[in-house]
């Protein structure tokens, strides 16, 4: 079982749902981030998904983009991250999923990043742009290495790549609430539990949601279906303007903790 399985599993069996929180790497810079993946577990963080910038992030909107810019602006290489990484796991055993997009993993050499990702104790990749019918360049790598990869389903998932994504996926799926790229709503698609039944049909390992999640009351429905709730835009909004690291660890520790607390169905 691997430790995104084994962390599913411990938080469900308490009553709780997880939540997954999402920051830039490097935005504002790396050692903020490292500051602010430790206020993240302090906080009451389940799994952290760590963005891996990129200068064409296709399926993210304005927020996320931004943050990627700014995390591109400190010459921020996949190198670095997995280096991060390494000094992460010194502090903590969280769960962490580097999410982003092939190219850089291309460059990089899908067989020698595995090994290094491995290496860095990295448990889990979310590659938006590789879906499961074109991951065999990397997947082979990455079930070798025990890495797992979350899939993408989305609104207009079809039963057939459902099954599909169910055949390929490891740790959990991760499903996009919304057509569309990445950003805090103040409403969320009303057909959103008849998805969930649609996909528990074909996919046997916990489904998290995401996508234009953003306040307390969201996370506390969506948790009332779904294994996990992923937020991501909402808390990368704060790294916008702020006025001191202090104010925005604080802030984003407080949001966090209040988000993680909607996932307590038994409170």
């Amino acid at each position: 079982m691997s430790n995104i399985s084994k962390r599913f599993h411990e938080v469900l069996a308490r009553g709780e749902k997880l939540f997954i929180p999402y920051i830039m790497a490097g935005d504002p810079n790396l050692d903020l981030t490292e500051k602010m993946i430790y206020k993240l577990v302090e906080s009451g963080a389940d799994i952290i998904e760590l963005g891996i910038p990129f200068s064409d992030p296709m399926a993210d909107g304005p927020t996320i983009q931004l943050a990627a810019e700014r995390a591109l602006e400190t010459t921020i290489t996949l190198k670095d991250i997995l280096a991060l990484m390494t000094r992460v796991r010194e502090k903590t055993d969280i769960p962490v999923i580097l999410m982003g997009y092939y190219n850089p993993i291309f460059h990089y050499g899908a067989e020698r990043f595995a090994k290094d990702a491995k290496t860095a104790a990295v448990d889990g990749l979310l590659i938006v742009d590789l879906p499961p019918d074109e991951a065999g360049e990397l997947k082979p790598y990455t079930d070798e290495q025990g890495i797992d990869i979350v899939f993408l389903a989305a609104p207009t998932s079809t039963d057939a790549r459902l099954k599909l994504i169910a055949e390929n996926a490891s740790g959990f799926v991760y499903y996009v609430s919304v057509t569309g790229v990445t950003g805090a709503r103040d409403t969320l698609a009303t057909t959103i539990d008849e998805k969930r039944e649609h996909i528990k049909k074909h996919v046997d390992i916990p489904v998290g949601i995401g996508f234009g999640i953003s306040t307390t009351d969201q996370v506390k429905e969506l948790c009332k279906s779904f294994d996990a709730v992923i937020v991501g835009s909402a808390i990368v909004k704060q790294f916008e303007d702020f006025s001191s690291e202090e104010r925005l660890l604080a802030d984003v520790g407080d949001f966090v903790r209040k988000l993680k607390g909607a996932t307590k169905l038994n409170q």
